[in-house]
């Protein structure tokens, strides 16, 4: 399975498995604890895929969705709800991936818990760090996509030119046509 990657950090990219949140029917990417570990290895948070059960399945869709809750509030202005700061903080507590320099360079191991706790410390960076001011939603109205706005003049409007922009783009083409 190959995995996106437009957001910018993990993190907001971990939250983008769950994609149009808003309509009827959202779509799951994360179904199984081998998309799970999949989305480890394209990611770069592990090198190897780490084993990942039903537990470890359980444990990511609970953190995606309290990361989804902190970026949301952080992006309307609200104050941060204390259950997902709590949520978020007792994650980052654990932990981390290990790292380990060998003859071939660094590389990455650890089980499903460790990557998610990586997950979880750069969420915390990313709300409550210097990267907040750069957290945009995606312009395409059924795209809920969130992601670091890097840009030079800081108006990207689309998680992805090549998905969403191209779409708001035809569609408003086709428009000007009619």
């Amino acid at each position: 399975m190959r995995h996106v990657f437009p957001c910018g950090t993990p993190a907001l990219d971990f939250v983008g498995t769950l994609q149009a949140r808003r309509t009827p029917a959202p779509i799951e990417r994360i179904t199984t604890p081998g998309l799970l570990d999949s989305w480890f290895v394209e990611s770069g948070l592990l090198d190897r895929e780490p084993g990942s059960g039903q537990a470890d399945l359980r444990a990511a869709i609970a953190l995606r969705e309290v990361i989804y809750t902190l970026v949301m509030a952080r992006l309307a202005g609200r104050s941060l709800p204390a259950a997902a700061v709590d949520a978020v903080n007792l994650q980052a507590a654990s932990v981390p991936v290990t790292m380990c320099l060998g003859s071939a360079g660094a590389s990455r191991s650890g089980t499903a818990e460790q990557a998610l706790t990586d997950l979880a410390r750069e969420a915390v960076e990313t709300v409550a760090g210097a990267k907040a001011e750069l957290l945009r939603e995606c312009g395409h109205p059924d795209c809920t996509q969130v992601y670091l706005d890097r840009s030079r003049g800081r108006r990207r409007e689309w998680c992805a030119m090549r998905t969403c922009g191209n779409r708001v783009k035809a569609a408003a083409l086709r428009a000007r046509r009619r």
